[in-house]
């Protein structure tokens, strides 16, 4: 399962992509954690101390390597300097799937200890002075689009992306590699303004959208949350004691979270769990070609020097019985 947090800035999506993950480990799942956001918390949420994130190899410094590897023997891929965030598999290509060994996991991610289990952490990298300009920073974030496009994940397997804030996440055609996206609201205009946004957009793309209430303290916020976005509303989630423990750096274990947000979690993990069957790798397969070809005209072939279209794999459905050879 791919599975997104989004949100505002200062929503608690980075808390609550944090409390799932470590839901997901505690029941054994294996898990493969992303911190795409443009400001690096996700690590500091997991439990590592500020040196520990902070020598987190970034996946943007790695994307020469990434390229390598996936390109593998594709010959629609003449070299990974023609590789731009959108090129999708084909026959010859590597796929990364979750439970494996392989040299992107060994340059990029490093596990860490959860109560139950165990789970592997990538990063973007953070923001730095480098980005501005022609280098910006969705050039970092690109190399988590290049893996969720040939990543090939069973059920029970997990993929959990805490992404950039706001309405950055529309800035490629990332937002549709997940089978679920939780978007993290706060009970406020300004908290559902990025539910309106991403609603919209994400509309003619079939993205399963459900909406998380945060920072919820009684009747008026939970209406409020109902009547600015209906049945999108999944869930809701209070103050916690807990949580407050682990952002002074001493969480107790976690079998210890309060059993309402426990049963949040549980409610999250069914809501994603039940996307599984209504998988359809033709048209995910098919939104990858359409963002790949839009990107090649408007900036991709330019900067390459190379008809990126013909990248494209006609007979390949990734996740469908082609990808058993790839």
């Amino acid at each position: 399962m791919k599975i997104a947090f989004v949100g505002k800035g200062g929503s608690g999506k980075t808390t609550l992509s944090s409390l799932f993950i470590r839901h997901l480990a505690a029941d054994g799942a294996p898990v493969v954690a992303v911190d795409a956001d443009i400001n690096q918390h996700l690590g500091a949420a997991l439990g590592l101390d500020e040196a520990e994130a902070a020598a987190l190899p970034a996946m943007g410094e790695n994307l020469r390597l990434i390229k390598d590897y996936l390109r593998g023997g594709n010959p629609r891929i003449a070299s990974a300097e023609t590789m731009i965030k959108t090129t999708p598999p084909g026959d010859g290509s590597r796929l990364l799937r979750v439970c494996e060994d392989n040299p992107v996991y060994d340059a990029c991610a490093r596990p860490v200890e959860l109560d139950g289990g165990t789970v592997r952490l990538m990063v973007t990298g953070p923001f730095t002075d480098a980005d501005l300009g022609v280098a910006c920073y969705h050039s970092k974030t690109g190399a988590v689009e290049l893996c969720l496009n040939h990543l090939v994940d069973g059920p029970d397997e997990y993929v959990v992306v805490d992404m950039t804030a706001g309405s950055d996440s529309f800035a490629s055609g990332m937002f549709t590699r997940f089978d679920m996206t939780f978007l993290v609201a706060e009970p406020t205009r300004k908290g559902v303004s990025v539910y309106r946004q991403y609603k919209e957009y994400a509309r003619d793309f079939g993205v399963a959208l459900k909406v998380v209430g945060n920072k919820v303290q009684g009747p008026d916020d939970l209406d409020f949350l109902r009547a600015e976005v209906g049945d999108d509303l999944l869930v809701t989630v209070g103050h916690s004691d807990w949580v407050r423990a682990m952002e002074k750096g001493r969480p107790p274990r976690f079998d210890r979270l309060e059993e309402c947000n426990r049963l949040a979690l549980r409610t999250l993990r069914a809501s994603a769990d039940a996307t599984y069957e209504l998988r359809d790798p033709e048209r995910y397969t098919r939104q990858m070609v359409h963002f790949h070809l839009k990107n090649a005209q408007s900036w991709g072939n330019e900067r390459t020097g190379a008809d990126l279209a013909a990248q494209v794999d006609p007979g390949f459905v990734l996740g469908g019985s082609v990808t058993a050879g790839a």
